[in-house]
């Protein structure tokens, strides 16, 4: 009788196994899409999305995978976690995965990096460096602020679900701008 509850029991195991191992499909595969339609492959592509990576490195004005556009003289680095968006497919949709086994954002440990600069005349340039994380699941949001279920402050609201939490702002011709830091809530994905 134990050897037969045993098998029993193994057999769901492996079952219950066997369902939550998903197949997902990857970029290599050359069936992924990007939002605008252009199918997906590994390094960095003309706009400067490596989305194997989880980064982009081009021209700002090439950030929304359309060429040109204003502020193009703007050079902006991107950084991200696969809650933010994915490097596969396992919705089967054919596009990168956004906070997979999520409804939504809210929850899901999401982050993002900007750092974007430009030198803007001669000898002058500006830096700016933004962290920014989708609010916990048990987070508020109080006048524009996300704040954690036991009331420390995540950062300043943006996009809805998501929290500024680091900017980093440095102009090295306008004494006015000089450096600011404004620290809300260190590290990324506490939650």
């Amino acid at each position: 009788m134990k050897k037969v509850l045993l098998a029993l029991v193994a057999a769901f195991l492996m079952a219950a196994m066997a369902a939550a191992k998903q197949e997902c499909t990857t970029i290599q595969s050359g069936q992924l899409l990007s939002s605008t339609g252009e199918t997906l492959a590994t390094g960095y592509d003309v706009f400067g999305y490596n989305y194997q990576a989880h980064m982009f490195n081009g021209r700002y004005c090439d950030y929304d995978r359309v060429l040109g556009g204003d502020y193009c003289d703007v050079k902006l680095m991107m950084k991200w976690n696969d809650a933010w968006l994915s490097n596969k497919d396992c919705d089967g949709d054919n596009l990168l995965d956004r906070h997979y086994g999520f409804a939504g954002y809210i929850g899901s440990g999401a982050w993002l990096t900007n750092h974007e600069y430009e030198e803007y005349a001669e000898g002058c340039y500006y830096d700016y460096f933004v962290k920014i994380v989708a609010a916990p699941s048990d987070a508020y949001l109080d006048t524009g602020v996300w704040y954690a279920a036991d009331g420390t402050r995540i950062g300043a609201e943006i996009w809805g679900a998501f929290a500024i939490t680091q900017e980093n702002y440095y102009d090295s011709c306008d004494p006015e701008a000089g450096y600011e830091m404004h620290e809300r809530f260190p590290g990324l994905g506490n939650w």
